[in-house]
Order: C-alpha cells, then sequence, then structure tokens
C-alpha cells in the first residue's frame, strides 16, 4: 500500500447529500429543491484548504451517485480524500433542510450510513505522520458504536504521536438517546483534546453553565478553550489568559453550518500562528461569510471579500 499524503489537517466524519428548498420556503410548500454536500468535518477540511493548508478528510460513503458526488466535490476544493472508503453495502446519508419562520429545522436520514459503520479498523487508514492537527467533532461518536470506538482510538494515537488534536462538541440532540448520555460522553472526549471549541448555548444545554467562565471551570481543558456566543463573541481561554473578541455585525440569512466555519477560521488562525485575538476574528470572518448564505460551505478563496471587514 502507498503511504497516505502527508496533511496539515487531517479531519474524519460523515459528509451526507444536502436537500434544500431552492426557493427558500418550507419542504411541504417548495416545488423546486436543491442537492448540496454538507458535513461538519469536510467542511471544515474544504475552508482550511480553501485558506491554503494541506487538508485532507477521512470518512465512508455508499457506493451511489450521493457518495461519488460528496467525495468529487470535497476533492475539487483541494482537499485530500485518497483514505475516504466506498462501502457497497451501505448508503450515503441524506439530510434535509425545513426553512421557516422560527429558523430552519433539520431532518435526517443517516441511519446505517455507510459513515455509521466505521469502527476502529478505519484509524488503519489514517497515518498520523506529519499530520499537526486532527480534527474530530462530538457528531461522529454519536453515530454508532464502532464510531465511538473510531473516535476513542484515535484520540489515543494521536496523543502517542504527539499530534494536535482539535474537537468541536457540536451537539446533535436527534443522534443521542439522551441529553445526559451525550453530556458525559462530550464531557470526557474534549477533556482529551488539545483545542476544544463549544457553543455557550450547547455547553449549557449539556452541562448547566451559564458563562464562557463556567464553562471552562467545568471542563477544565488541559489544553485551549474557544467557547462561542453566537453574535456576542468568541472567548479562548488558556493557561496563558484569555481573550475575547466581538462578533461583526452580520445581516443573518441562515445560522446552519456558522459554526463549522468559525472552527476552520480559529483553526487555520492557529495553524498559522496567529495571536489570540487574529484567529478568533478570522474565525467570526468565515461564520459571517456562512451567516449571510442558504449554504453551509461558501467557498473562502484567497482575497474574497467576506474575508475582510464589513458587513
Amino acid at each position: 500500500m502507498q503511504p497516505p499524503p502527508r496533511a496539515d489537517a487531517l479531519c474524519l466524519g460523515e459528509t451526507m447529500a444536502q436537500v434544500t428548498p431552492a426557493d427558500g420556503e418550507g419542504l411541504e410548500r417548495s416545488r423546486e429543491l436543491r442537492l448540496a454536500v454538507a458535513g461538519a468535518e469536510s467542511t471544515v477540511a474544504q475552508y482550511l484548504a480553501d485558506l491554503g493548508h494541506e487538508s485532507a478528510w477521512v470518512s465512508r460513503v455508499g457506493d451511489d451517485p450521493f457518495g461519488r458526488r460528496i467525495v468529487a466535490a470535497v476533492a475539487s476544493r483541494g482537499v485530500r480524500v485518497d483514505r475516504v472508503l466506498v462501502d457497497p453495502a451501505a448508503p450515503t446519508g441524506v439530510y434535509f433542510k425545513d426553512p421557516g419562520p422560527d429558523g430552519t429545522r433539520v431532518h435526517y436520514y443517516r441511519a446505517g450510513s455507510a459513515a455509521s459503520r466505521m469502527t476502529p479498523a478505519d484509524a488503519d487508514r489514517v497515518d498520523l505522520t506529519g499530520v499537526r492537527l486532527l480534527h474530530l467533532t462530538g457528531i461522529t461518536p454519536a453515530l454508532s458504536e464502532g464510531c465511538a470506538e473510531l473516535v476513542d482510538t484515535l484520540m489515543k494515537r494521536a496523543a502517542d504521536a504527539g499530534t494536535r488534536m482539535s474537537f468541536d462538541v457540536n451537539y446533535r440532540p436527534a443522534l443521542w438517546s439522551s441529553r445526559e448520555s451525550a453530556a458525559d460522553a462530550l464531557l470526557a472526549l474534549a477533556r482529551r483534546a488539545d483545542v476544544v471549541l463549544v457553543g455557550r448555548d450547547e455547553a449549557e444545554t449539556l452541562w448547566g453553565t451559564i458563562t464562557a467562565e463556567d464553562v471552562r471551570e467545568h471542563l477544565a481543558p488541559r489544553g485551549t478553550l474557544v467557547v462561542k456566543d453566537g453574535d456576542v463573541g468568541a472567548t479562548e481561554f488558556t493557561d496563558a489568559g484569555s481573550e475575547f473578541v466581538a462578533a461583526p455585525i452580520v445581516d443573518v440569512v441562515e445560522a446552519v453550518g456558522a459554526g463549522d466555519a468559525f472552527a476552520a477560521g480559529y483553526l487555520s488562525g492557529l495553524l498559522g500562528g496567529a495571536a489570540p485575538a487574529e484567529r478568533l476574528a478570522l474565525g467570526h470572518r468565515l461564520a459571517g461569510r456562512t451567516l449571510r448564505s442558504i449554504e453551509d460551505y461558501v467557498p473562502a478563496t484567497a482575497g474574497s471579500a467576506p474575508l475582510g471587514e464589513g458587513r
């Protein structure tokens, strides 16, 4: 077997076909639907590639048109996909976005998907030699017992290899049997990571914490903690202290995907050696790009306007 290509960042997790009403109406009324590609980890990988980093995405997809479309779309952004496995025995997951006056609801059809069938054996396709950052989220361990074991295995291997780990909590209530089980599992995983990203609101739901400082006290992270607080701003905590950067004013079209964009911007700054305020600001600017769109991923090519200041 040929050795896998090296990467600044390696992101592992499920990506699905995304179906969205083309006219912005709800699914019950819309007459035209659009097909796109969306997944938290592959979105981060794509943004990192847009920003000049060597990134790779690892997952499984079905041997179907959706799977082929996903792999081609992610690869087209410069992300390495040679360790994505095509599973002929399971389908690619699909989810539907249902916009409405009270926000966008999401309907998942991912049970039994190819990605949910990942196991610790899939870790054999992940060579961390030379990888500067392994990025995982709390979505993957919720997909199946095998996926949870895979995340555990990768975290152990990353720790042994000295590879920095980032973990975005990304709590998805529909994927867990209960809030309590999610709270315990996600807390344990977050405490093993070098960089933890979590929304203040999801932390309150999971652990009853109110402020960013409460989140830090509860998590007792061993490295860097970033608490995102929607349109208020984001705070980075390290042993050296804390840094808060307010979120810029944005005319919001839809919030889905903004958290992944923020994670990618922040991690790009981290990989590039930017100061805390600069990497938080880059996270906000990428998130703002997504907030102004109905797309989960909006290409952030070098020199694009949304990486600058302004609404």
